[in-house]
């Protein structure tokens, strides 16, 4: 898995569950059941500079606001 895989998988996680908190919490799970995805998620973690503590609600938090900049964009455009 690269760096473009697990942030898919986050992003995966973040539409399949709607919702950050239960999809930290799947998030955990998988990381608890699956020793390859922990070396792929510590690797990712050093890799953006980021704690493997807060590294998967980090991301979650920059995806969700980048979503919301998008959506802003495209009503300043439609306002146009």
């Amino acid at each position: 898995m690269n760096n473009n895989d697990i942030t898919d998988f986050f992003i995966n996680l973040l539409n399949e569950h709607k919702s950050i908190d239960i999809a930290d919490y799947a998030f955990k799970k998988a990381l608890h059941e699956d020793a390859g995805l922990r070396d792929e998620y510590s690797e990712w973690c050093l890799a953006v500079g980021s704690s493997e503590k807060n590294g998967f609600l980090d991301f979650c938090e920059e995806y969700m606001n980048n979503q919301d900049s998008i959506y802003d964009s495209l009503s300043d455009y439609n306002d146009d």
